[in-house]
């Protein structure tokens, strides 16, 4: 069982989380393509990842994360970014999420240090698929099958 208090962490510290992941997309070589979008629209999407992210996490079926990421495929091909740019801002959003939790989770026992390493493992498979339905929602967009 994943430590509900490191859910809870992410949910509350959104705000902090997306700080430094705005700063880094809008700076990343690898997505210079997000630099249309204002500071606040970035900030708007990362942040609703962060604050969903305990309600996507217990969702085993993935229903809504699977509908939520197909649609943000089909926007960013809308949008015209280019898919390596928008897998890329997705491991960035991952990365910066991981990071901030292994610098604040205050794990002071062996089971919360267990809680914690439960937690990187579902984030990690929640963002493998989060990319895999993103990138098929980018190929329905372009007529892939």
């Amino acid at each position: 069982m994943i430590s509900i208090m490191l859910v809870k962490m992410i949910e509350e510290h959104a705000e902090q989380i997306t700080e430094g992941l705005l700063k880094d997309i809008q700076t990343n070589p690898k997505t210079t393509s997000y630099q249309q979008f204002s500071a606040e629209e970035i900030q708007k999407r990362a942040y609703n990842v962060y604050k969903n992210l305990g309600e996507w996490l217990i969702d085993t079926k993935g229903t809504k994360a699977k509908q939520s990421y197909q649609a943000l495929g089909r926007q960013r091909f809308e949008e015209n970014i280019p898919l390596s740019q928008v897998v890329f801002a997705l491991v960035l959003t991952k990365n910066h999420l991981l990071k901030y939790v292994k610098m604040f989770g205050l794990v002071d026992t062996a089971l919360e240090l267990h809680r914690e390493l439960e937690l990187f493992r579902l984030v990690t498979e929640f963002y493998d698929k989060a990319i895999y339905y993103t990138i098929r929602g980018y190929e329905e967009m372009s007529g892939v099958k």
